[in-house]
């Protein structure tokens, strides 16, 4: 076993934490265990010896007294069952408190992990790679350990008995195991020993689509798309089809030739015990070839069994090894250092200066040389195309990536010398896909500010013009969003957010496209919240809809990452350049009527 195996296993070993030992008792109770499930085949075959020598001389009262011989088959096989029964009592203990520890270390770390972890790993990815693999530790802790150490102990005991009574019938039943292990081996080994690891990453991908897809029902439904959009789904599916396919076709000659050979003892043992009953002459020589011959039929199958649950244990420690490994890799994912002498910014003013940015994994910058500063107080807008680098600008205030090239400043100091908290309370964000618990009203709103008081959260609803939602639904604040039937728009999510945002009272306020789901009617109320959210605040608007930005104080166009216009929106519509554009082209679409026109 290699070195990473063996991390591999010593991490399993360090999740039990101070339940570890109950992991080697139960290795230690299973090996013995193993042991005496062998010796009643022994115990039956001197049953069977002294019965039919018994007979041989007439004397059934001897027959009748080698009985306690089979008394001892029982007692070694109740012994065999209660020490497994134990060992498994150990190793589940053990195993249980592994998982746990497994899943709390990995939902503890990705928490300190910045948000941009989360933009790039899908929540369903993340949650199988957890949940699942944590599960599969488990398993293989709790079951398939104790039988791996009984399949590593049964060889031992395994070749003292088939050796004990007839060497030669031993090594017939020796010399088709010897074969199963090449099989096994080439089953086990070469191309096939990453085999885990990529049937776990197909399994994750399938996973990650699912969830997708899932997620995506309704508007998949809307525009009956539903050929279309499972697309995606059904490629990872026919991904996984293919690989597992595959494997299965690579192991179908090495596994035929395992299962041929390890059953086939009986094609080397019948005729070698005919051979040596030729060599012996005397009616007692034949019969000791003869009870030698049937001891060994009654134990070849157990060398069959003991061959089986080395392949299994083999293909699960492959599995807990994988599972292990999988989980260590987020945790080896490393959250953004944390400043050793904290400073406090001074203000509310955010600057960038020569900020260049290039996503992980990817070639292209998403954004280059971009310089600009929002004052304390002042509004500045983004806009662009999709994929210009607007919301990734914004992204880099809250540090949910830190920069290549630049920096990011506020209040006259780099966000990577802000304390985290410090920071994040410094910022609220109202994203454009506003997500909401199951939970009340209530707790929705105050998830900004936990220590707020009712009249504080209900202060903040109506300021974000929240009332007339309240006051419709049954429960008022107390009413729980998703159960019940109670579901709220995209335009009243947005004021719910907002919300969110005024309880929140931050002196930056980052909006990513905030009005995207919103209705004519929601959008003025938005606009409304918006007056009330921003009030001497710095804010830092996105918009697609050039409307809600008109009065900002500086509006900064956007295109492949670098900023190609700046200035209010007066001063780019007379520049007549990429602003003035996008505005004669906003108001055309705002113009568009439905409807027969005049013909």
């Amino acid at each position: 076993m290699n070195q990473k195996e063996n991390a591999e296993l010593s991490k399993m070993f360090a999740y039990a934490g101070n339940r570890h030992w109950l992991t080697i008792v139960g290795c230690i109770l299973a090996g013995i265990s193993t042991i005496l499930s062998m010796l009643p085949f022994v115990c039956i075959w001197f049953v069977i010896r002294e019965f039919i020598h018994a007979l041989g001389q007439g004397d059934i009262t001897l027959a009748v007294s080698c009985g306690w011989y089979a008394w001892l088959a029982v007692l070694f096989s109740a012994l065999s069952i209660l020490l497994y029964f134990f060992a498994l009592n150990c190793s589940h203990l053990a195993a249980f408190r592994t998982a746990t520890n497994m899943r709390k270390e990995a939902i503890h770390h990705i928490l300190t992990l910045p948000l941009g972890y989360f933009s790039q790993n899908a929540s369903g990815q993340l949650r199988k790679i957890i949940d699942d693999n944590a599960g599969l530790t488990e398993g293989f802790l709790a079951h398939q350990l104790p039988d791996l150490t009984g399949a590593v102990v049964m060889p031992v005991a395994v070749l003292v008995l088939i050796f004990l009574f007839d060497w030669r019938l031993g090594i017939c039943c020796l010399i088709p195991m010897a074969i199963s292990v090449f099989f096994l081996k080439q089953m086990m080994g070469g191309d096939n020993a990453q085999f885990m690891s990529k049937y776990m990453t197909a399994l994750e991908r399938m996973n990650k689509e699912a969830v997708e897809y899932i997620r995506g029902i309704p508007i998949v439904k809307v525009f009956q798309q539903t050929i279309y959009s499972f697309k995606n789904f059904h490629a990872a599916i026919e991904e996984y089809e293919k690989f597992a396919s595959g494997y299965a076709l690579k192991c179908r000659v090495p596994l035929t030739g395992f299962t041929v050979t390890l059953n086939g003892t009986f094609v080397l043992l019948i005729p070698v015990a005919m051979l040596i009953l030729a060599g012996v002459s005397g009616q007692a020589a034949y019969k000791d070839v003869a009870l030698d011959f049937l001891f060994y039929s009654l134990f070849t199958p157990v060398c069959a069994t003991m061959m089986n649950r080395i392949m299994f244990a083999s293909e699960q420690l492959m599995a807990a090894k994988s599972a292990v490994s999988r989980v260590e890799a987020i945790l080896q994912e490393q959250p953004l250092p944390e400043p050793v002498s904290p400073q406090v910014p001074k203000d509310a003013s955010v600057v960038f200066k020569n900020v260049s940015f290039t996503y992980p994994g990817a070639k292209e910058k998403a954004l280059e040389q971009v310089s600009f500063e929002v004052s304390t107080g002042k509004t500045v807008a983004l806009v662009g195309a999709s994929g210009s680098g607007k919301s990734t600008a914004a992204s880099l205030i809250p540090r949910f990536y830190d920069v290549q090239e630049g920096s990011v400043s506020v209040g006259g100091v780099d966000v990577r010398n802000i304390a985290k908290r410090d920071l994040m309370e410094r910022v609220a964000f109202v994203f454009q896909n506003t997500r909401l618990f199951k939970d009340t009203l209530l707790e929705n709103i105050r998830a900004a500010r936990p220590s707020a008081t009712r009249e504080e959260v209900l202060k903040a609803a109506e300021m974000a013009q929240c009332k007339e939602i309240i006051d419709r639904l049954p429960n008022g604040l107390d009413t729980i969003v998703g159960s019940g039937g109670t579901y709220l728009s995209g335009g009243e999510n947005q004021r719910i957010a907002l919300a969110r945002a005024i309880l929140k009272d931050a002196p930056i306020i980052v909006l990513d496209e905030a009005t995207a789901f919103a209705d004519a009617e929601n959008e003025h109320q938005i606009q409304l919240a918006f007056e009330e959210l921003t009030k001497g605040k710095s804010v830092l608007m996105i918009a697609h809809r050039l409307s809600t930005i008109q009065d900002a104080d500086l509006i900064l166009v956007f295109k492949d990452g670098k900023i190609i216009e700046r200035g209010t929106h007066d001063e780019l519509l007379s520049g007549n350049g990429t602003y003035a554009t996008m505005w004669k082209d906003y108001q055309t679409s705002i113009s568009w009527k439905v409807g027969k026109g005049d013909v």
